[in-house]
């Protein structure tokens, strides 16, 4: 497997928009193949990328409970319908998890789960995971180290806690990760207060960048274009492309 960047965050921080400008910023550095996986429960980011899935492996996992036909193992039906879900654009493919598990034991399934998306992600040499700001599932999806976790705030003090709080939960699920590093998006004029700034401090957590307020993405949900198709000029995506150029050379080379 190449590299993995996991985007983590509380709603409404502008996660998903800013893991789709990953996305593009790899693919306009030509660092492909990109395998871009949606592990929120609340999935949007193909929205955002402006592609249909076919479905999730949230329903490809409940229906191995009544849908796998006569003579076909549970194992083959998993596989088949993994590369089936699998939606593939051309410039980056994208796989989408779903809602979580719901009554009863998913032992088995979340075993092939794991087993065949491990698989998957050593075809690309680069891997972006979108996750809610619980990433207890990160645990069970991913065997290797994650080379950077980018945790995304908006700039109030709450925001700034959740991040903290995403921090503390990696440590206690030891996830092992190279590089841990805050965004505050969404701030007016790309400031923050000194009291955030201090908050930042105290938590221990490494400022990467200040992404702007953007008025263009409203204008793009507004008018239902993908998010990821902003102009290259806009101050988000100038924002979110100073941070991975800073970050590259360190941790994604």
């Amino acid at each position: 497997m190449g590299k993995s960047i996991a985007v983590a965050g509380k709603g409404g921080t502008g996660k998903t928009t800013l893991t789709g400008f990953m996305l593009r910023y790899l693919a306009e550095k030509g660092l492909k193949p990109i395998l871009a996986v949606d592990a929120d429960a609340n999935a949007n980011l193909s929205e955002v990328l402006g592609v249909e899935v076919p479905g999730t492996i949230g329903e490809l996992r409940e229906g191995m409970k009544t849908e796998v036909p006569t003579g076909m193992t549970k194992e083959a039906y998993m596989e088949y319908n993994i590369q089936r879900l699998l939606v593939e654009t051309g410039t980056y493919d994208l796989l989408v998890m779903g809602l979580p598990e719901g009554a009863g034991c998913y032992c088995y399934a979340n075993a092939l789960c794991k087993k065949f998306i491990d698989f998957m992600v050593n075809e690309y040499d680069y891997v972006v995971m979108d996750n809610e700001a619980g990433l207890e599932h990160l645990s069970r999806l991913l065997t290797k180290d994650i080379d950077v976790l980018m945790v995304i705030s908006d700039p109030s003090l709450r925001g700034i806690r959740t991040a903290g709080r995403i921090k503390e939960l990696t440590e206690k699920l030891r996830l092992n990760i190279k590089k841990l590093a805050l965004v505050v998006n969404r701030a007016p004029d790309g400031k923050i207060s000194d009291e955030a700034r201090q908050l930042i401090d105290e938590l221990g957590l490494d400022l990467a960048g200040i992404i702007p307020d953007d008025p263009v993405i409203a204008q793009f949900d507004r008018e239902g274009k993908p998010t990821v198709e902003i102009p290259g000029d806009s101050v988000s995506y100038q924002g979110l492309s100073e941070i991975m150029a800073a970050i590259f050379p360190l941790y994604l080379q």
